[in-house]
C-alpha cells in the first residue's frame, strides 16, 4: 500500500498561482468576518439558500434528482422523502446540518466519517452505510456510445481501514503542530480520501461534505452563505479533469496533486467574491425595485427568478417579483418564456 505522508508536500516548492490563491482566500475570510460583524441578519438569509443549493448540487452530481419545490420542502421543512432519491436528499440534508452547528465538536478521524456516512443513508435501508467498501470500486467514465473506461482503480476493499486511519492521522498532526498551511492539507486529504474510494457508495458526496468541515474547523466558513457544492457542479467537468490530472501515479506516491488544490483554492475564492457581491446589496438601504435593479447589473445574458432571489436575500419573492414585473412594463428588462422556464435579459 502506498505511504502517506504529507512531508514530502511540506518541502514543496508553490507557484505563484497557488500563492496568490491563498493570500486572496485569507484577505476575503477577514473581509467576511467584518461584513458578519455588520449585518448579521440579513446574512442569516444566505445561509438557507445556501443550504438548499448545497443540498440539490451535491447530489444532482451524482444524478440524484426531485423537483426544486420538493428540494426547498426537504431541506427547509424536514418534510418526510417520497422516494428513494429523496431519502438520500435528505440524508445529506442532515450530515450538512450537523456540519453547520457542530463543526468544531467533529474530530476527523474514521469513526467520525464512518458515522457520517451512516446518516448519510438514514432515511433508507442500506446495510452498508457507515462501513467501508466491501467490493472493490472503480472510477470510470461513461462514453456517448455507451463504451465505458476505467480511470482510475481506488484501494482494494481489505486495505481502506488502514488507509482512512492514516490520511486521518497524517491530516491532524500536520494541522496540530502547524507544519502546513490549512488551504494546501485540506485539499490533499480530500485528494486522498477520493483516490482511497472508502465506501461502495456516496464517496463524492462525503468529499464534499468533509471540504465543507475541514474549511469551517480551519475558519473559513464561506460554504455556510454560498454554495461550494454549487459552484462545483457549476464546473463539474473542471473538477473531474482537475480530479483525474492529480490521480495519475497515486499509488505510487508520485502523483502531482498541483490540480486539484488549484481547482479547490479556486473553487474557494470564487465563492467568497460571490458573497462579497450579495453583502453589497444587503448593505445598502434601498428599495425593493432599486435593489433588484441593482441586482440585475450583476447579471450578464439571461437569468431567473432564483437568480435574483439568491443575490437579494432581504427580499421576499414577492418583492422580486413586483420589482421584475416593474422593469419589465418600464422596458428595461424583457421577459421570456413561461412558468419554470420564465428568464429575464437586460435591454438597457
Amino acid at each position: 500500500m502506498r505511504a502517506f505522508n504529507y512531508s514530502a508536500i511540506k518541502d514543496q516548492k508553490w507557484d505563484s498561482e497557488i500563492l496568490s490563491l491563498i493570500a486572496a482566500i485569507y484577505k476575503e475570510a477577514g473581509k467576511q468576518e467584518q461584513y458578519l460583524k455588520q449585518r448579521p441578519e440579513e446574512l442569516e438569509k444566505l445561509v438557507e439558500i445556501a443550504k438548499v443549493q448545497s443540498t440539490e448540487a451535491s447530489n444532482a452530481i451524482e444524478g440524484i434528482v426531485t423537483t426544486s419545490t420538493r428540494i426547498k420542502q426537504l431541506v427547509e421543512e424536514k418534510t418526510t422523502p417520497k422516494n428513494r432519491d429523496e431519502q438520500e436528499i435528505a440524508g445529506y440534508r442532515d450530515v450538512l446540518n450537523i456540519i453547520h452547528e457542530s463543526f468544531d465538536a467533529i474530530p476527523i478521524t474514521q469513526n467520525y466519517i464512518l458515522q457520517l456516512h451512516k446518516i448519510l443513508y438514514s432515511h433508507m435501508n442500506n446495510p452498508l452505510a457507515g462501513k467501508t467498501k466491501s467490493v472493490q470500486n472503480y472510477i470510470s467514465a461513461t462514453y456517448p456510445d455507451g463504451s465505458v473506461k476505467i480511470l482510475f482503480t481506488p484501494l482494494a476493499p481489505f486495505e481502506t481501514p488502514e488507509a482512512l486511519d492514516r490520511i486521518c492521522e497524517e491530516y491532524n498532526r500536520v494541522i496540530g503542530n502547524m507544519e502546513l498551511e490549512p488551504l494546501i492539507a485540506i485539499p490533499v486529504f480530500i485528494h486522498d480520501f477520493l483516490c482511497i474510494h472508502p465506501f461502495n457508495d456516496g464517496n463524492g458526496r462525503m468529499s464534499r461534505l468533509l471540504t465543507t468541515l475541514l474549511l469551517y474547523r480551519n475558519g473559513f466558513y464561506v460554504g455556510k452563505y454560498i454554495s461550494l457544492e454549487a459552484k462545483i457542479a457549476k464546473n463539474k467537468d473542471l473538477y473531474y479533469d482537475a480530479l483525474a490530472k492529480s490521480q495519475t501515479g497515486w499509488h505510487e506516491g508520485t502523483e502531482d496533486v498541483v490540480p486539484f488544490i488549484k481547482y479547490i483554492l479556486g473553487t474557494v475564492l470564487a465563492a467568497y467574491k460571490d458573497f462579497e457581491e450579495r453583502f453589497a446589496l444587503v448593505e445598502t438601504k434601498l428599495s425593493a425595485l432599486e435593489t433588484v435593479r441593482l441586482a440585475t447589473q450583476n447579471k450578464i445574458g439571461r437569468f431567473t427568478k432564483q437568480d435574483i432571489r439568491e443575490l437579494c436575500p432581504s427580499l421576499s419573492i414577492s418583492s422580486i417579483e413586483g420589482a421584475l414585473r416593474k422593469m419589465v412594463a418600464c422596458g428595461e428588462l424583457k421577459r421570456e418564456g413561461n412558468g419554470k422556464s420564465t428568464c429575464y435579459f437586460r435591454l438597457k
